[in-house]
């Protein structure tokens, strides 16, 4: 298995990408260290992937804060003694245009999505740079990358984590530790789910391949990305959207 004897700590691990992320790797030999505030959820996701004879452990903990991923992280290395995988997945939206936005709205956004990428970075990177090596990948978008109207706060963050990336596998490479994100396009997740009828053909409409990606295609990019096979790839943004953006 290509992840065998691994540590995969994944956050936003309670459904959509996150689970089919935690699910792939633990098929492969991971133990999966799921995180995210909906603890229910977590344990549910515990459950499959113990039933197909993995292993999962638990995190509850609110990303945008700094205090909770560092004891997550500590408890993950006190218990597993290191982390060779670290995906930050986590997100929420919060979607309005910028005349109507509120300021908790765009705190909200940047706080989860930005910042809980700067909390678990910088609260686990410093056993990687001990064990000199490690695999981070940052969940990116495709909205990061174009724009989107009514998702300012969204495209902000998700374009400052691009730049963030590509910072961070900078500074890390001399230690073999790679830092690559990948940029979803529209998949089709829960939190989509969400998105009016309207809204949703207008995306279609601008995809060449006609249909929507699914979180099990996000979770093989993220798996290459954390594979020995990628082990010359950093600060990569990996476009997975169905050419809704070339």
């Amino acid at each position: 298995m290509m992840f065998a004897d691994k540590i995969s700590l994944i956050t936003g691990a309670s459904q959509g990408i996150g689970e089919a992320i935690a699910l792939e790797f633990a098929k492969e030999g991971a133990t999966v260290v799921l995180v995210d505030i909906q603890k229910t959820k977590l344990e549910a996701v515990a459950a499959k992937i113990a039933a197909a004879g993995g292993r999962a452990a638990v995190r509850e903990a609110d990303v945008s804060k700094f205090d909770r991923a560092s004891a997550v992280v500590e408890s993950v290395l006190a218990e597993f003694k290191k982390i060779d995988h670290l995906v930050n997945n986590a997100g929420i939206t919060r979607d309005n245009l910028l005349m109507r936005m509120k300021e908790d709205e765009w705190d909200a956004v940047l706080a989860v999505n930005l910042k809980g990428v700067f909390n678990f970075c910088k609260a686990a990177i410093r056993s990687m740079l001990g064990a000199r090596g490690g695999r981070i990948v940052n969940l990116a978008s495709v909205v990061g990358q174009m724009g989107n109207a009514g998702q300012t706060n969204y495209a902000a963050a998700k374009a400052g984590l691009i730049g963030f990336t590509k910072s961070l596998a900078r500074e890390v490479a001399s230690r073999g530790i790679t830092v690559n994100a990948v940029a979803p396009g529209y998949i089709a997740t829960p939190m989509t789910e969400n998105l009016p009828e309207a809204v949703k053909k207008m995306f279609l409409d601008i995809i060449p391949l006609q249909r929507f990606g699914t979180p099990a295609e996000v979770a093989s990019a993220v798996k290459f990305l954390c594979s020995d096979e990628a082990g010359y790839i950093t600060g990569h943004v990996l476009q997975l959207n169905g050419g809704m953006y070339m």
